[in-house]
C-alpha cells in the first residue's frame, strides 16, 4: 500500500474527510468515465465504477465505490459515508439487481445479491479490513443497517485473474 493510501485510510475516520469526499464524487465519476474505469478514487484504494439502472428513471446511474474480492465476486457496501440514509444506488440494486462494474477498464456484467446473516458479517469484516473507517461510518449511520452486496459476474466478462484491484 502506498504512503498516500495509508494516510487516506487513517483520515477516512474524520467527519471532514467524509464531507470532502462526498464533494469529490462527481469529479471521481468524471475521471472514471474519461479513463474508462481505469482510474477510480485516484488509485488510493481498490475501486470500481458500478452502473445500476435507476429504479424510477430507467436511466444508467454510475457510482465509484471501494470494493473487496470474494472469490469471483466484488463486494461493496452502501455506507454513504456514514449518513443516516441509504445511497440511491443500493435502492436501484434492490429493485433491479442486474448491473455492470468497470474494474481497471474492464466492463463486467454482474448480478447483485444482498448479503445477510453470517455471510454479511464475514463480508463486512473483509470490507473493514480494506477500509477501517467503515466501522466509524456504522456508528455515524444512526442505527441504519448498512447494506452489503456481492456483485457476482454473469456471462462473458467474468474476471480472469484474482488480483484486479484498482
Amino acid at each position: 500500500m502506498s504512503v498516500l493510501g495509508s494516510l487516506t485510510r487513517r483520515l477516512g475516520h474524520h467527519r471532514w474527510f467524509a464531507a470532502a469526499a462526498r464533494l469529490l464524487v462527481p469529479a471521481d465519476r468524471a475521471v472514471g468515465r474519461l479513463t474508462r474505469g481505469r482510474v477510480v478514487a485516484l488509485g488510493l484504494a481498490p475501486s470500481l465504477v458500478l452502473t445500476t439502472t435507476g429504479r424510477r428513471s430507467g436511466k444508467p446511474r454510475s457510482n465509484p465505490l471501494l470494493y473487496v474480492r470474494d472469490g469471483d465476486a466484488y463486494v461493496v457496501t452502501g455506507s454513504n459515508w456514514g449518513q443516516t440514509h441509504h445511497p440511491g444506488w443500493t435502492m436501484n440494486l434492490l429493485a433491479l439487481p442486474d448491473a455492470e462494474v468497470a474494474v481497471r477498464g474492464r466492463r463486467i456484467s454482474v448480478r447483485a445479491q444482498v448479503a445477510t446473516g453470517e455471510e454479511r458479517e464475514r463480508l463486512w469484516r473483509l470490507l473493514v479490513t480494506e477500509w477501517p473507517a467503515y466501522q466509524t461510518y456504522l456508528r455515524r449511520a444512526g442505527g441504519r443497517e448498512i447494506r452489503v452486496f456481492r456483485l457476482v459476474p454473469v456471462g462473458r466478462g467474468a474476471p480472469a485473474d484474482a488480483d484486479d484491484r484498482g
